[in-house]
């Protein structure tokens, strides 16, 4: 092969990068290296020329890698990381990209850690991967052809979006391939455990870049058909007769340590309605099942389920709840981990659903350690949704918030997957094709960080197991509203 890449690299001035641009350049396939960087008094390494720019990933830093491509293929490194090129894996990825007609090529890749390589597996892309935080990995291999395809499309000016929205023109006509075979290695710097990362996208800190980040994929659900525009199904509240105004519902398995403070939480509620507890008991081992008896001996507002089924998700164990005669209008959700923070919360939940008119509530919580105290990035109040443009964004983040509540009728006709994971964001996705969505943007829960948390620390497979099967529903749901938009 000739040398027909120009290679893409952003630049900080670290002593790696000179070993990542001789490693590439021993491939013999890359004809060029820019070094992006936004420091003026960086002085570019022996074989390299740098492109200045005021952000690394801006719009304009992609129009001038549009520009200076003049080879057949443009190689995007994501992260400033030392990068080593494995056997032939540049060869592979041009033979995959020709073989395929991929407009982005992507490869499994190894962590170098103590001088110790670990497989770390990305996943494959489909057209509900719209996170703006999909792995890709550290290479990205875009063919020259592409990039013009994007070059030509809806003009952009982000000053954070513009990889996010170059990618996401691209795939608007070409395929995102992935290749699974581990092609190169890598210094992977981001080493928090997966419990840590989860809310890096509703960290106020990063406002701004969300801000951006939600127009590109707006304007991408615009041109492919998935857009939906801000007119709502009126929610009507008298479709039913209910015993109950309200149910908290809350799934357990093996919680004893946190169980007691759940459901106390609740039962201290003040309402000027009736409502009930369903405690869902998925066969618990380790004492819950003793303190749930013990609370519903007391009180004749919780109602302790043990399903008959033994092949129950939380989503399942959700069904048995909203399902049940004694479900109330709405069903409020409080998982077994986790507390309302003051007695007013079931009260301001319902409040919304009238003065909203929605069919679905999401509040806003507190992120603290086990002993309530407050830890980063504290509240939780997920503003990035505007009742407008809410539903169209919620393709892009990876979850709509807590506690969520829901009302009853519409869930009973949508149905919970029963899955333990995304079965709340798939259902959520599902109602705002239709009905508004209500907001509480001050907290009323505390979400309880610990070690016992089911998210806490995944290793990647699982971590790469959640993001493919939310990319699915993100999947179904987008087909979903472009069918419906045909019609």
């Amino acid at each position: 092969m000739s040398q027909n890449i120009t290679a893409f690299l952003p630049y900080n001035g670290f002593e790696h990068t000179n070993k990542s641009i001789q490693n590439l350049l021993s491939t013999n396939l890359v004809k060029k290296v820019y070094l992006i960087t936004s420091d003026s008094k960086l002085i570019a390494p022996a074989n390299s020329e740098i492109i200045f720019v005021e952000n690394t990933f801006s719009s304009s830093s992609m129009k001038n890698i549009i520009s200076k491509t003049e080879t057949d293929y443009a190689l995007i490194l994501k992260q400033d990381t030392l990068i080593d090129i494995g056997q032939f894996g540049l060869e592979r990825m041009i033979q995959v990209s020709s073989d395929t007609g991929a407009g982005l090529t992507y490869a499994d890749y190894y962590e170098i850690k103590d001088d110790v390589r670990t497989p770390h597996p990305v996943i494959d892309y489909q057209i509900g991967a719209l996170r703006d935080d999909f792995n890709f990995g550290f290479l990205l291999l875009f063919t020259k052809e592409v990039l013009q395809f994007a070059a030509n499309q809806e003009p952009s000016d982000f000053k954070f979006a513009g990889l996010y929205d170059l990618r996401l023109k691209v795939s608007r006509q070409y395929p995102l391939f992935r290749v699974g075979e581990y092609l190169y290695s890598t210094i992977e710097s981001d080493t928090r455990k997966s419990g840590e990362k989860l809310f890096d996208y509703v960290d106020p800190r990063n406002r701004a870049v969300q801000i951006e980040m939600e127009a590109a994929c707006t304007s991408h659900l615009k041109a492919i058909n998935g857009y939906l525009n801000p007119t709502f199904a009126k929610v009507k509240f008298d479709e039913a007769e209910f015993e109950y105004e309200a149910s908290v519902i809350i799934p357990v398995k093996n919680r004893v340590r946190t169980v007691t403070d759940a459901v106390a939480s609740v039962l201290k509620q003040k309402t000027n309605f009736k409502f009930n507890l369903f405690v869902v008991d998925n066969y618990s081992d380790d004492g819950t099942t003793d303190i749930i008896k013990e609370f519903a001996s007391k009180d004749e507002r919780l109602i302790h389920l043990i399903p008959e089924r033994k092949d129950l998700g939380i989503g399942g164990c959700w069904n048995e709840a909203v399902h049940h005669p004694k479900c109330g209008k709405f069903a409020i959700q409080l998982d077994s981990d986790d507390m309302y923070n003051t007695e007013n919360t079931v009260q301001k939940i319902v409040d919304a659903f009238y003065e909203q008119n929605c069919a679905m509530v999401i509040g806003s919580y507190q992120m603290t350690n086990f002993k309530l105290e407050e830890i980063p990035p504290g509240v939780i109040d997920h503003k990035e949704w505007t009742p407008d443009n809410g539903r169209n964004n919620a393709l892009r983040i990876n979850g709509l918030g807590a506690p969520r509540a829901f009302y009853t009728p519409v869930l009973r006709r949508i149905k919970i997957p029963n899955c333990s994971y995304g079965e709340d964001y798939a259902v959520g996705l599902a109602i705002s094709r239709e009905y508004q969505i209500g907001r509480i943007y001050e907290p009323v829960y505390f979400c309880r960080r610990w070690e016992g948390n089911s998210d806490a620390s995944l290793n990647i497979v699982q971590q790469n197991t959640h993001n493919y099967y939310k990319d699915k529903i993100r999947t179904i749901e987008l087909t979903a509203r472009i069918k419906s938009n045909k019609n």
